[in-house]
């Protein structure tokens, strides 16, 4: 199993499930990035982080980073490793006592603490091969002035029965506007829906 490393590139509102977040992550040397879709409150304890905000009392994911310095633990590294029914499965690698011990995480909590501790993040190509978006150059600074002006007016999502009845071409279109709209949620969703016709 070949590691891929990724980094954090922001987080983004989820155009069809209230309340929720997309936490997009980028393929380092490639310009794939895959967009998991997380709870507001997992969100927060993100974007607190890489917006470097100092909270009155410790969160959960600084608690566990206290905590394990106390311990003389270190992590490692994270990895995502598993991608089912569009679930993503983790595991964060600890060093204690050095001997690396391997503990099972909700994707969003792993990111969450591996931007406290430092590490990196890794995952296969498999899972790159299936929910990687390809996000061009020219795209990716328009990307960011957009992400600057933060406020977005994006076209509503296709129903879900209609994106079915597409043909590949169709749906090859749509997910590229979705991609140009910064709706990777969306795009992740026809890139499924055309994985799953190729098979």
């Amino acid at each position: 199993m070949k590691k891929v490393r990724l980094s954090v590139l922001g987080l983004s509102y989820s155009q069809t499930q209230a309340g929720a977040y997309a936490l997009i992550l980028s393929v380092e040397g490639s310009d794939h990035r895959i967009p998991i879709i997380i709870g507001s409150f997992e969100a927060q304890a993100i974007a607190i982080q890489l917006e470097e905000i100092i909270t009155a009392r410790p969160l959960t994911h600084d608690l566990f980073l206290s905590f394990a310095k106390i311990a003389g633990a270190t992590l490692d590294e994270v990895i995502i490793y598993k991608l089912e029914e569009g679930v993503f499965f983790s595991r964060l690698l600890l060093n204690i006592n050095d001997k690396t011990e391997v503990i099972e995480s909700r994707t969003s909590d792993a990111v969450a603490l591996a931007l406290r501790f430092k590490c990196p993040i890794y995952t296969t190509d498999e899972i790159v091969e299936k929910a990687g978006i390809i996000l061009k150059i020219s795209e990716e600074e328009e990307h960011e002035k957009k992400v600057e002006q933060k406020v977005k007016k994006k076209s509503r999502p296709k129903k879900e029965k209609d994106l079915h009845s597409l043909n590949l071409r169709e749906l090859n279109k749509i997910m590229d506007e979705a991609i140009k709209n910064e709706d990777y949620e969306k795009a992740a969703h026809i890139k499924e829906i055309i994985n799953q016709r190729k098979k």
